[in-house]
Protein backbone atom coordinates (compact mmCIF):
# COMPACT_ATOMS: atom_id res chain seq x y z
CA UNK A 1 0.00 0.00 0.00
CA UNK A 2 1.53 3.21 -0.46
CA UNK A 3 0.64 6.26 1.30
CA UNK A 4 1.18 10.06 0.38
CA UNK A 5 4.17 10.67 3.00
CA UNK A 6 5.59 7.59 1.37
CA UNK A 7 5.47 8.61 -1.75
CA UNK A 8 6.96 11.69 -0.68
CA UNK A 9 9.87 10.17 0.85
CA UNK A 10 10.81 8.34 -2.24
CA UNK A 11 10.97 11.76 -4.58
CA UNK A 12 14.35 11.40 -3.14
CA UNK A 13 16.59 8.52 -4.93
CA UNK A 14 19.32 7.47 -6.69
CA UNK A 15 20.34 9.44 -9.53
CA UNK A 16 22.01 6.38 -11.83
CA UNK A 17 25.50 7.82 -11.92
CA UNK A 18 26.47 7.60 -8.25
CA UNK A 19 24.61 10.72 -6.96
CA UNK A 20 21.20 11.73 -5.47
CA UNK A 21 18.47 13.12 -7.60
CA UNK A 22 15.68 15.46 -5.94
CA UNK A 23 12.17 14.59 -7.80
CA UNK A 24 11.26 18.43 -6.10
CA UNK A 25 14.14 19.98 -7.18
CA UNK A 26 12.32 23.18 -8.79
CA UNK A 27 8.19 24.77 -8.75
CA UNK A 28 7.91 22.51 -11.95
CA UNK A 29 9.09 19.06 -10.67
CA UNK A 30 6.64 19.82 -7.84
CA UNK A 31 3.85 20.25 -9.59
CA UNK A 32 4.47 17.72 -11.84
CA UNK A 33 4.97 15.11 -8.87
CA UNK A 34 1.30 16.43 -7.57
CA UNK A 35 0.04 15.77 -11.21
CA UNK A 36 1.14 12.23 -10.42
CA UNK A 37 0.08 11.22 -6.91
CA UNK A 38 -3.31 13.73 -7.68
CA UNK A 39 -5.29 10.39 -6.59
CA UNK A 40 -3.54 9.57 -3.11
CA UNK A 41 -4.29 13.46 -2.25
CA UNK A 42 -7.78 12.73 -2.91
CA UNK A 43 -7.90 9.89 -0.77
CA UNK A 44 -6.93 12.08 2.11
CA UNK A 45 -8.53 15.31 1.53
CA UNK A 46 -11.76 13.67 -0.33
CA UNK A 47 -11.27 15.65 -3.18
CA UNK A 48 -8.52 16.81 -6.03
CA UNK A 49 -6.22 20.34 -5.16
CA UNK A 50 -6.04 21.12 -8.75
CA UNK A 51 -2.89 23.41 -9.71
CA UNK A 52 -1.25 24.01 -6.44
CA UNK A 53 2.18 26.01 -6.29
CA UNK A 54 3.60 24.17 -3.07
CA UNK A 55 7.65 23.65 -3.79
CA UNK A 56 9.21 25.16 -0.92
CA UNK A 57 5.96 23.32 1.86
CA UNK A 58 6.55 20.02 -0.02
CA UNK A 59 10.41 20.45 0.43
CA UNK A 60 10.05 21.09 3.89
CA UNK A 61 7.17 18.54 5.02
CA UNK A 62 9.42 16.18 3.17
CA UNK A 63 12.50 16.38 5.80
CA UNK A 64 10.45 15.78 8.01
CA UNK A 65 8.78 12.82 6.66
CA UNK A 66 12.07 11.55 5.78
CA UNK A 67 13.66 12.39 9.74
CA UNK A 68 10.90 10.35 10.86
CA UNK A 69 11.55 7.46 8.47
CA UNK A 70 15.03 7.09 9.50
CA UNK A 71 13.79 7.01 13.22
CA UNK A 72 11.53 4.15 12.72
CA UNK A 73 14.33 1.98 10.70
CA UNK A 74 16.59 2.62 14.13
CA UNK A 75 18.78 0.54 15.21
CA UNK A 76 19.43 0.28 11.65
CA UNK A 77 21.25 3.12 9.73
CA UNK A 78 19.18 6.21 7.69
CA UNK A 79 18.59 6.36 4.19
CA UNK A 80 22.64 7.55 3.02
CA UNK A 81 20.70 10.36 1.38
CA UNK A 82 19.82 11.31 5.23
CA UNK A 83 22.50 10.54 6.93
CA UNK A 84 24.47 13.73 7.36
CA UNK A 85 21.49 16.40 7.28
CA UNK A 86 18.52 15.03 9.21
CA UNK A 87 16.08 17.16 10.98
CA UNK A 88 16.18 16.97 14.89
CA UNK A 89 13.09 14.13 15.37
CA UNK A 90 11.49 15.91 17.85
CA UNK A 91 11.76 18.93 15.47
CA UNK A 92 10.18 16.62 12.88
CA UNK A 93 7.38 15.64 14.55
CA UNK A 94 6.64 18.94 15.89
CA UNK A 95 6.21 19.72 12.17
CA UNK A 96 4.38 17.05 10.99
CA UNK A 97 1.70 17.44 13.88
CA UNK A 98 1.49 21.35 13.08
CA UNK A 99 0.94 20.19 9.80
CA UNK A 100 -1.78 17.50 10.31
CA UNK A 101 -3.58 20.17 12.78
CA UNK A 102 -3.79 22.59 10.02
CA UNK A 103 -6.11 20.27 8.01
CA UNK A 104 -8.70 19.28 9.90
CA UNK A 105 -10.83 16.66 11.24
CA UNK A 106 -12.16 13.26 9.68
CA UNK A 107 -16.03 13.48 9.36
CA UNK A 108 -18.02 10.73 8.43
CA UNK A 109 -20.31 10.79 5.05
CA UNK A 110 -22.92 8.08 4.25
CA UNK A 111 -23.82 8.26 0.35
CA UNK A 112 -25.97 5.54 -0.98
CA UNK A 113 -22.65 3.22 -1.79
CA UNK A 114 -21.99 2.97 2.19
CA UNK A 115 -19.76 5.38 4.22
CA UNK A 116 -16.48 6.94 3.99
CA UNK A 117 -14.48 9.20 5.67
CA UNK A 118 -13.39 12.30 4.92
CA UNK A 119 -11.54 14.95 6.35
CA UNK A 120 -13.16 18.02 6.39
CA UNK A 121 -10.21 21.37 6.12
CA UNK A 122 -9.95 24.10 9.10
CA UNK A 123 -9.15 26.68 5.91
CA UNK A 124 -9.27 26.69 2.29
CA UNK A 125 -6.05 27.29 1.70
CA UNK A 126 -4.73 24.62 -0.75
CA UNK A 127 -1.15 24.51 0.00
CA UNK A 128 -2.12 24.00 4.06
CA UNK A 129 -4.44 21.47 2.85
CA UNK A 130 -1.75 19.54 0.71
CA UNK A 131 0.73 19.64 3.91
CA UNK A 132 -1.87 18.86 6.24
CA UNK A 133 -3.02 15.66 4.39
CA UNK A 134 1.09 14.93 4.04
CA UNK A 135 1.42 15.73 8.08
CA UNK A 136 -1.70 13.46 7.99
CA UNK A 137 -0.38 10.35 6.40
CA UNK A 138 3.06 10.36 8.11
CA UNK A 139 0.96 10.30 11.52
CA UNK A 140 -1.18 6.92 9.87
CA UNK A 141 1.80 5.28 8.63
CA UNK A 142 3.84 5.59 11.23
CA UNK A 143 1.73 4.69 13.78
CA UNK A 144 0.23 1.65 11.57
CA UNK A 145 1.29 -2.10 10.79
CA UNK A 146 3.60 -0.99 8.19
CA UNK A 147 6.03 1.30 9.93
CA UNK A 148 7.62 -2.13 11.33
CA UNK A 149 8.66 -3.15 7.91
CA UNK A 150 9.79 -0.08 6.61
CA UNK A 151 13.83 0.03 6.30
CA UNK A 152 16.60 2.16 4.63
CA UNK A 153 17.74 -0.04 1.38
CA UNK A 154 21.65 -0.31 2.54
CA UNK A 155 22.77 -0.79 -1.21
CA UNK A 156 25.56 1.30 -2.17
CA UNK A 157 24.60 4.39 -4.33
CA UNK A 158 21.07 3.56 -2.90
CA UNK A 159 18.74 6.51 -0.92
CA UNK A 160 15.12 4.88 -0.54
CA UNK A 161 13.35 3.42 2.03
CA UNK A 162 11.05 0.12 1.08
CA UNK A 163 8.74 -1.66 2.56
CA UNK A 164 10.03 -4.92 3.45
CA UNK A 165 7.69 -7.50 2.09
CA UNK A 166 9.38 -10.92 3.10
CA UNK A 167 12.04 -11.04 6.08
CA UNK A 168 14.59 -12.39 3.60
CA UNK A 169 14.18 -9.22 1.54
CA UNK A 170 17.25 -6.94 2.14
CA UNK A 171 17.27 -4.51 -0.52
CA UNK A 172 14.27 -2.03 -1.92
CA UNK A 173 14.58 -3.96 -5.55
CA UNK A 174 16.32 -7.03 -7.78
CA UNK A 175 18.50 -4.25 -9.30
CA UNK A 176 20.01 -3.36 -5.75
CA UNK A 177 20.21 -7.01 -4.79
CA UNK A 178 21.88 -7.25 -7.98
CA UNK A 179 24.51 -4.46 -7.76
CA UNK A 180 25.56 -5.24 -4.04
CA UNK A 181 26.48 -9.27 -5.28
CA UNK A 182 28.35 -7.80 -8.46
CA UNK A 183 30.05 -5.43 -5.62
CA UNK A 184 30.67 -8.04 -3.42
CA UNK A 185 32.11 -10.80 -5.82
CA UNK A 186 34.17 -7.65 -7.27
CA UNK A 187 35.51 -6.80 -3.64
CA UNK A 188 36.43 -10.45 -3.41
CA UNK A 189 38.25 -10.81 -6.36
CA UNK A 190 40.65 -7.92 -5.70
CA UNK A 191 41.24 -9.23 -2.11
CA UNK A 192 42.90 -12.30 -4.16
Amino acid sequence: MSTLAFALAATIRHDGHGGVADLLASPADAAAWLDQHDDLITQVLGRPLGGVDAHEELVQIRRAVRALFARAVEPGPPSKADADRLMDAEAAVRMVNRAADRLGTLQLEWPEDGPVTRWAGRTDDPVALLVGAVGRSTIDFLSGPDRARLRACPAARCVKYFLQDDPRQLWCSPKCGNRERVNRHYRRQQGR
